[in-house]
């Protein structure tokens, strides 16, 4: 299988399976001399583990400890790969044994047997979502780059859940509920209609905003490498997302060219491809989690459709987890454009 990288100068790539015995990612073009804790990691794996206490998430309870095995001396980067490992420790398999002639709807089951004409059927292998620790975990280390070299500050939040959506965005209570909303009364709505799909044995998406304050004007490429589509790569890259804008998105879609050029925010921070010192701010649509309780109609390898419950467990509402994803991919996409502009300019 190609293309388990990513980046140009600050590369990152993962590897494992759901089920295997480890999963993992090596972080290659760090500079030396970058202060590395593997606590400020710990702190990012911890906020995306599965079993924590974000609303809606799975039962699997893993510890997500993160070990170093190269590119860090006395607490700083080598300037040589960097491996992070993290342990798998608690895989139910034989939860998976019934699906491996059939393929779930939703999930890149029928994608991957479709490509390889093989698939590891247990917990999706690699499309699995915990695979995004492996992410997680490298872009802690794009965070420690970026404040080497700039300000920045990578906030993302649960905007919406549910179909509940956050009337007002305060980042001091985004820490204080478990859906990591800025609004503690609309979080405790998004509580409930997730429990109500959690009772209907279904599952449901929402939206992921993200801002990003300190980036300095001129980061990006300005043709095929743009910032905005840079970060429309990288997030689009994560399995649940369906849908990603910047600024004000589709709405400009609506507006004038007079207000569209002055309006606060339409920009998302970013103009032709090249940031312009502003926050920049874009959302990621997530969709609802495939895997559901209620049963399904699935193909199946005979050719067939097969009523069948999805046994295991999962997540009934995935955003919550997903916001600290959407930190760390915008993080490497960052890291790397910010080791380019030093070779852009003298």
């Amino acid at each position: 299988m190609s293309d388990n990288t990513f980046g140009t100068v600050f590369k990152v790539t993962t590897f494992g399976e759901s089920h295997g015995p480890a999963i993992g990612a090596v972080v290659d073009g760090m500079p030396a001399g970058i202060a590395v804790d593997r606590k400020l990691i710990q702190r990012d794996l911890d906020r995306r583990r599965p079993g924590g206490n974000a609303a809606g998430s799975t039962l699997r309870k893993e510890s997500d400890t993160v070990e170093i095995l190269s590119g860090v001396f006395e607490g700083k980067s080598t300037g040589t790969p960097i491996a992070l490992l993290i342990r798998n420790s608690d895989q139910h398999s034989s939860d998976y044994s019934e699906l491996k002639e059939l393929f779930r709807p939703g999930h890149a089951d029928w994608g991957f047997h479709a490509k390889y004409g093989f698939r590891d059927y247990r917990g999706g292998g690699r499309s699995s979502g915990r695979e995004t620790a492996c992410r997680v975990a490298a872009g802690a280390l794009a965070k420690l780059l970026l404040q080497s070299i700039a300000p920045v500050k990578i906030t993302a939040y649960t905007l919406e859940a549910g179909g509940v959506r956050a009337e007002k965005i305060n980042l001091d209570e985004i820490d204080s509920n478990p859906l990591r909303s800025p609004d503690n009364e609309a979080a405790k709505k998004m509580a409930e209609r997730i429990e109500e799909c959690r009772r209907n044995l279904d599952s449901c998406g929402g939206i992921v905003e993200c801002r990003i304050s300190g980036i300095p004007a001129g980061w990006g490429e300005p043709v095929f490498d743009k910032l905005d589509a840079l970060l429309a790569h990288a997030v689009f890259s994560v399995g649940a997302v369906k849908g990603f804008t910047v600024g004000a998105g589709f709405e400009s879609a609506g507006y004038a060219g007079s207000y569209n050029n002055s309006a606060p925010g339409a920009a998302g921070g970013i103009r032709g491809g090249i940031s312009d010192g502003d926050e920049i701010v874009f959302q990621a649509a997530v969709k609802p989690t495939p895997s559901i309780g209620q049963e399904q109609m699935m193909p199946g390898a005979d050719g067939k459709l097969h009523p069948f419950a999805i046994k295991g467990r999962h997540d009934v509402c995935i955003v919550p987890r997903v916001v600290p994803v959407i930190e760390a991919m915008a993080a490497l996409v960052l890291a790397d454009c910010a080791l380019r502009q030093r070779c852009a300019v003298i």
